[in-house]
């Protein structure tokens, strides 16, 4: 009996994964090779190694993997609610008002976990101003929730350049670093995994409505699916993954646009598939610009979110290409 295609690629995509996060372990200004990182790793004595592998490279790595299948995962529900191949988690306005929140807490001084909870708090706020504006006094379509969130990512942008042409020059290179993406000072790795467990655990329960809405919602009304209630639950979802991977990494455009499309276009639209495929493919991609931010060049470290960019344009208008040409 042939192995159906899909778990071939799944197999290889968590290869890949498992591939990454091994070369984020070895390589950076300092390489280590096979027989060191096995010391590193399973050694009992204390070395240069393990505590390069065990209190940096290997949790920033698991950091970056983690964040990148948030990205992804909020992306692919993003498309999927909004019935929009070019939504993505940023196009709400969410990062934005982390981005603002977190700026505000640098020009007081505020660091560490206190940034992080600030950052939440702004995506938390924007997540409900472009919930509770689309919504009005009756119920939101996809349409009016997209409009809304790109006029309140305008006006968090506004707000971004304010705070950044008012703080001291000393404090201007943080900001804008972290603005582009930073996961150098990321704490609590069993928590954010705990979210990202969650997020796709509560997103895979609703994989079969998830196929059933992309024919259309009135399909998948009369197919016994309660749309509005579906695509509200699935929004606050992809909005929290959203605001933890921004409140804890900063910025990071691309990866929930990209991974989707190119998911969709080697497994299809089958939820139960592209789900999963989508967080292995996302994290693999971050854990890999973030090895190319601290190593192109170490020791000088570029902000992950300008490797992002510089990665998803490209494959972005190859995507675009492809697709005009199959219409």
């Amino acid at each position: 009996m042939p192995i159906p295609r899909s778990s071939i690629i799944l197999c290889l995509l968590f290869i890949a994964a498992l591939a990454s996060i091994v070369l984020s372990m070895c390589i950076g200004s300092f390489i280590l090779g096979p027989e060191e990182l096995f010391q590193a790793l399973f050694s009992e004595t204390d070395s240069l190694g393990k505590t390069l592998v065990w209190q940096l490279r290997l949790p920033r790595a698991i950091t970056a993997f983690v964040v990148g299948g948030m990205l992804s995962l909020a992306g692919a529900l993003m498309q999927v609610i909004l019935r929009n191949p070019l939504a993505d988690p940023y196009i709400l306005g969410i990062s934005g008002g982390a981005s603002s929140a977190a700026l505000l807490a640098m020009l007081f001084g505020i660091a560490g976990t206190g940034l992080t909870l600030f950052a939440f708090a702004g995506a938390m706020l924007s997540m409900a101003l472009v919930f509770g504006i689309a919504r009005g006094k009756g119920s939101w379509s996809p349409m009016r929730v997209l409009l809304t969130g790109v006029v309140l990512a305008a006006g968090w942008g506004a707000f971004i350049s304010l705070i950044l042409a008012i703080s001291p020059n000393q404090n201007l290179r943080g900001m804008l670093f972290w603005l582009m993406g930073d996961l150098s000072h990321v704490q609590s790795i069993s928590s954010l995994s705990f979210v990202l467990i969650i997020g796709f655990l509560f997103a895979y329960w609703q994989a079969r409505p998830l196929n059933l809405l992309m024919h259309g919602s009135d399909q998948a009304s009369a197919l016994g699916v309660s749309v509005d209630q579906l695509r509200s639950l699935l929004f606050v979802v992809a909005s929290l993954l959203t605001a933890v991977a921004v409140s804890l990494a900063g910025n990071i455009g691309f990866v929930g646009l990209i991974v989707p499309h190119l998911v969709r276009l080697s497994l299809g639209s089958d939820h139960r598939l592209l789900l999963p495929a989508a967080i292995l493919l996302g994290g693999t991609l971050l854990v890999i610009a973030d090895l190319m931010a601290r190593s192109l060049l170490s020791p000088m470290q570029l902000p992950v979110g300008v490797i992002t960019a510089l990665l998803g344009v490209p494959l972005f208008l190859l995507i675009l290409n492809r697709t005009q040409r199959v219409s």
